[in-house]
């Protein structure tokens, strides 16, 4: 794992090495073990490295092949990387490391674009091919590893983490407000859009070329395809799936420094250090948190599986004074970010790294199989649909109904089917927004002031789920909802989380259950062995039945957040109260009354807590990056 840095002047301006320098020195935090910088006239390639395989200085980066025409910066792990090598060698290609790093640059001079076809693995790179005079740059299918740039008429400039980008003077640091509205719908920045004006981020599973005469070429070159079904028995496709989730747990396991597992107590996890623990001849280091809350701790799960399999296991306990951190979170996440699970997997990551450099987890378990409750909440929808004509004009009075009720008899399943009737709206990516439970449009418009409403409405961008909906419209609604989450909720939220909180602290972190073929082949498989009725998970949990204790199966889903909507009534009732009513986050365009009126709804017993996450989170992002002035940034 590393931190990755370029700039291609688009004349004959030479890139200055203090410059690519000061923008790899940003980086510091990914790649501790080693810096390089490779500048030949107007291009220049920076580099941070954390060394995972061959720790010798045959792995410095940036790398280039023998002859001087191909010059490589590379983030990520490519798992096939022995299998492609040999392949190469058996052509008569000569190495000079053990790194993936080197396979990749024979790859392209074999293959140019065509490599991507043939790597496995997560990744983001930059290859310089000076007989080209070109830069291409990749980003793996799935997007776990980032790559943000800014492109002007004069100049490309590229990095892992936009906070490396402002190194240079000619990037202005400017709101991007379309992208602030997306955030409050979606509690993150859906791409290309980063929250800053001209810098964005490639999509996962694209290319770009990008020619010394400014001329720019962007491609995707991967789709997952849920269109195309494989036919198997029910007890074929439990043999079929275990094997490819062996295989990617084993090629994972591949490291030339210290490895463990992040176990959360769920099914997805637990079955990831199960496996692991039947590959390795020593027993795993497991790393876990929770939180006092019982309903949202999960550490007494996680132990069962622990002691099962006798890992050598760690575990820390989240306080609401962790909160602390947010503002450092905020800063370093550099995206407005509101997903409340980033502050104990940012504390997961700090004690992880303590004691081993590469982690496996348990990613990718809900958006393969359908976990998440909104999956089934969509197939209510779909009852609703069918009787729109007398649901629709009631679903608003229905809901506040069983919303106020829910707040006397304290039955969170009443507020769920508040919130499917809320939600209620005949379109099904309009409804799977709602059903999120951050800010609707209605809402937004409320919250700005008049004059922050017409500067957001004359940028606000069409909606990225209805599209994202419309175009997988042939697709069964279940699996609608999984390319979205692919598409948008998995790249722009969860692998942000995972990426930015690990490598703060320079731990890789690597998912099996995302494997691309794993994906490709769950994927082909048909949506009732996923999800039916009440039952979700249905494969995976089958599979899990041999080998995870029956209490993970049995528990209900909890997930990962922290428990806003105790802490917002209680020990962070003061603390988010006097941060999103300052006068210094009001002035950025939003109502007093509007946000008054969300504080005092939860104080009563409403849970609007993701809510007010959301606007704490933002006046953290706004704190931290245009009102702080020292030179940090």
């Amino acid at each position: 794992m590393c931190g990755i840095v370029g700039r291609l002047n688009f004349n004959t301006e030479p890139v200055q090495a203090q410059t690519l320098k000061a923008m790899s020195d940003r980086l510091a935090h990914r790649g501790p073990d080693d810096a390089g910088m490779f500048v030949d006239g107007n291009v220049g390639l920076g580099f941070r490295r954390l060394a995972i395989i061959d720790l010798s200085v045959r792995g410095h980066q940036p790398m280039s092949d023998e002859a001087r025409e191909v010059h490589l910066v590379f983030n990520g792990e490519i798992y096939n990387f022995r299998s492609l090598r040999a392949e190469l060698e058996a052509d008569g290609v000569r190495f000079l490391s053990e790194t993936d790093s080197e396979v990749i640059i024979h790859l392209y001079k074999k293959y140019g674009v065509g490599c991507l076809e043939r790597l496995r693995g997560m990744f983001a790179f930059a290859i310089w091919d000076a007989r080209a005079r070109e830069l291409f740059i990749a980003r793996d299918r799935l997007g776990k590893k980032p790559l943000k740039f800014y492109l002007d008429a004069h100049r490309f400039i590229f990095a892992s983490e936009l906070k490396a980008l402002f190194v240079n003077p000619e990037i202005p640091k400017e709101i991007d407000w379309a992208a602030v509205d997306e955030y409050l719908s979606y509690q993150f920045v859906p791409h290309p859009k980063t929250g800053f004006l001209g810098i964005e981020k490639l999509e996962p599973a694209h290319y770009l070329i990008v020619k010394e005469n400014g001329e720019v070429r962007k491609k995707r070159y991967w789709q997952l395809d849920f269109s195309k079904k494989e036919q198997h028995t029910p007890q074929e496709w439990k043999e079929k799936i275990t094997e490819s989730l062996k295989e990617s747990v084993r090629l994972r396991m591949v490291s030339d420094v210290p490895l463990g597992a992040h176990l959360s107590g769920g099914v997805d996890s637990s079955l990831v250090v199960a496996l692991m623990a039947q590959a390795s001849s020593r027993p795993v280091k497991t790393f876990s948190i929770g939180f006092r809350e019982d309903s949202h701790n999960e550490l007494p799960q996680a132990r069962l599986v622990a002691e099962r399999y006798g890992t050598d296991h760690h575990e820390f306990v989240v306080e609401s004074d962790a909160v602390d951190l947010l503002p450092k979170i905020a800063r370093h996440f550099e995206e407005p970010f509101a997903d409340s699970s980033a502050l104990p997997t940012w504390i997961l990551c700090e004690l992880t790294r303590q004691h081993v450099t590469v982690a496996l987890n348990g990613d990718g378990g809900d958006e393969n199989f359908a976990g998440y409750a909104r999956y089934k909440a969509m197939q209510r929808y779909e009852t609703l649909r069918r009787f729109g004509a007398v649901v629709g004009p009631a679903s608003g009075p229905l809901a506040s109904v069983l919303r106020h009720a829910s707040r006397l008899t304290k039955q969170k399943r009443l507020e769920y089917l508040a919130t499917i009737l809320s939600a209620y709206t005949g379109v099904r990516g309009r409804f799977y927004l709602h059903s999120f439970g951050f800010f609707r449009e209605d809402e937004k418009e409320a919250l700005y002031t008049p004059e922050a409403r017409q500067r957001v409405l004359a940028s606000r961008a069409s909606s990225v789920m209805q599209r994202l909906f419309e175009e997988s419209s042939g697709l069964s609604p279940t699996e609608q909802m999984l390319f979205v989450d692919f598409e948008s909720y998995l790249p722009d939220d969860l692998l942000v989380k995972t990426d930015m909180a690990s490598m703060a602290h320079a731990l890789e972190v690597r998912s099996p259950l995302l494997d691309q073929v794993f994906v490709s082949q769950v994927a082909s498989m048909p949506v009732a062995m996923k999800l039916a009725g009440r039952e979700s998970k249905i494969l995976l949990k089958e599979i899990a039945k041999a080998l995870v204790p029956l209490e993970i199966l049995e528990k209900p889903k909890r997930g990962f957040n922290v428990p806003c909507d105790i802490w917002l009534r209680t020990t962070l009732k003061t603390f988010v109260r006097e941060h999103i009513l300052a006068p210094s986050f009001l002035r950025f365009g939003f109502s007093r009354s509007a946000i008054e009126d969300l504080l005092t709804r939860h104080e009563r017993g409403e849970d609007v807590s993701r809510k007010l996450w959301s606007l704490l989170m933002l006046r953290l992002w706004l704190q931290e990056w245009f009102e702080r002035t020292d030179s940090s940034l």
